[in-house]
């Protein structure tokens, strides 16, 4: 294996790929090892209900190793990892007792979801820890439809890597017309020969480095699966990137799908530019494909991200009669949620600097030479890092605007009053890549690197490449404190982590 110090993503593979978009599939196999027949409604661990759900986390195992001839001792919520798929309709009530019964503390945080704060299950900002044997009730209204998922907001790097997450579906009042929709949790593993989970974590490499990266990819815990699809179909793709730290740059194997929804929020449906799609820890992403109806064998969706380093995915393998003819020709376009709009004119213009991590120092030396930091700006974060140095005490391996506010307890990185607007540039002066994520609140991409994004897109975690900054938009609507992270969670652990105050 590589040296992870040196990994990087894979440029030439992208270009590649960007003549990759024929439709004839490579020959189906005479056998098909492996096959599941559904990843999507009416899948075994679906809970399809209202009402009062239970969600329990405790040891459990599962048969994640190909092959299934070793289980795994997991953590897993309702005895399977996946955890319990949730679906309820827009506008519902939800509510989700929550036993933990681990030997340490744990919670749920609704990823993604704009619960109300002492709903968020950050336990030490927003709630106390649910001890080993207690119980705690969720309850919010699911106000706006969407792909989202929940996982522990305590010990994450090692709650989330043994197992413990799940999906959230909130259903539009009139759902999209497709054939079949599945719902994807996408994963790596880091195991030992026994089949174990390796037990170190937030080990210093993976702090300082791309985070813990596991050797083996799964989808709803199966190690690239076969999915059985027909001819023509059209087929609802809901992913949700519950990894660690692995980044995902998937190559749908020329299928050309429309994006239709990103973390929840719906966008003008259009098929990405880029031959991949990058797809970062706690990220969620809609997808309608289209099966060709003159397709026939399979198409092989493979992760991209590291040169070298390539991880097959899933199989579709088509089979069976067409379902029509020609390509579904009904409506991609989904409704509006309820989101307030920013209003840029009169917005609070703030700043989030991420630095620190092993080989940020040329980086950083970059955005000043070229002017994407302000000279004043910086000199305010240096003049912080140097008054920090002396209460680092381990594991602050990097800064937000020259703190680690995951350990200083110098409060909120900044306040905003109710209903105010505020835009927010997001600097990565690092050598990795970043997932930012804001609880509680979905915002608008405004531009990366002094460009305006095309689709304006609703987020709640953006992606930063190295040296990469973007222009985001809220409205601070929802009051309380509220988590602002990256969600390569190793590198949350190490400082790159905050919450900001809403009046």
């Amino acid at each position: 294996m590589k040296n992870l110090s040196t990994l990087r993503p894979s440029r030439r593979r992208f270009l590649q790929t960007l003549g990759a978009g024929g439709v004839t599939a490579a020959a189906l196999s005479t056998t098909l090892p492996g096959m599941i027949p559904g990843f999507g409604r009416g899948m075994a661990n679906a809970a399809e209900t209202v009402g009062v759900q239970q969600v329990t986390a405790a040891p459990a195992t599962a048969r994640i190793i190909p092959g299934g001839a070793m289980p795994t001792p997991v953590w897993a919520f309702n005895g399977t990892v996946p955890g319990s798929l949730l679906r309820v309709k827009q506008g519902e009530d939800v509510h989700v007792r929550f036993e933990n019964q681990l030997a340490e503390p744990s919670s749920i945080h609704w990823h993604g979801v704009r619960v109300p704060n002492a709903m968020d299950g950050v336990p030490g900002l927003t709630q106390k820890p649910v001890a080993p044997g207690d119980t705690f009730d969720y309850r919010f209204n699911a106000r706006d439809a969407g792909t989202y998922w929940y996982h522990p907001h305590i010990n994450s790097p090692t709650q989330l890597a043994r197992g413990l997450y799940g999906a959230l579906i909130v259903e539009e009042a009139e759902p999209l017309s497709v054939d079949r929709e599945f719902v994807w949790l996408i994963d790596d593993w880091r195991l030992g020969e026994n089949g174990e989970i390796d037990p170190v974590f937030n080990a210093g490499h993976d702090v300082g480095h791309a985070g813990r990266l596991g050797g083996l990819v799964t989808i709803n815990g199966v190690a690239n699966p076969d999915i059985s699809v027909r001819p023509g179909e059209r087929i609802r793709v809901r992913m949700i990137n519950t990894a660690n730290a692995r980044v995902f740059a998937i190559d749908f194997a020329g299928l050309a799908p429309h994006l239709i929804a990103l973390d929840g929020h719906p966008v003008t449906p259009h098929v990405p530019d880029l031959p991949v799609f990058l797809f970062a820890p706690g990220m969620r992403a809609d997808f309608i494909v289209d099966v060709p109806p003159d397709a026939s064998g399979q198409f092989s969706l493979i992760d991209r991200f590291y040169d070298g380093l390539e991880n097959p995915l899933a199989n579709l393998r088509v089979a069976g009669d067409p379902v029509r003819s020609d390509v579904a020709q009904t409506s991609m376009t989904l409704p509006d949620n309820p989101l307030p709009e920013p209003d840029l004119q009169n917005a609070r213009r703030e700043q989030l600097l991420y630095t620190g991590g092993m080989m940020g120092g040329g980086v950083l030396r970059h955005l000043v030479e070229t002017g994407k930091i302000d000279a004043g700006f910086l000199g305010e974060v240096r003049g912080m890092a140097q008054s920090m140095m002396g209460m680092m005490t381990g594991g602050g391996i990097w800064m937000v605007n020259g703190r680690d506010p995951e350990r200083d307890e110098l409060g909120p990185l900044f306040s905003l009053g109710r209903g105010e607007s505020c835009v927010v540039t997001v600097t990565n002066a690092t050598a990795w890549y970043h997932p930012i994520h804001l609880h509680g609140h979905a915002f608008r991409v405004l531009s990366r690197n002094g460009q305006p994004t095309r689709y304006q897109e609703w987020q709640d975690t953006v992606l930063l490449a190295p040296a990469e900054q973007a222009e985001i938009a809220f409205v601070a609507d929802n009051p309380g404190d509220w988590m602002l992270h990256c969600h390569i969670l190793e590198h949350k652990f190490g400082g790159m982590s905050g919450f900001i105050r809403t009046a």
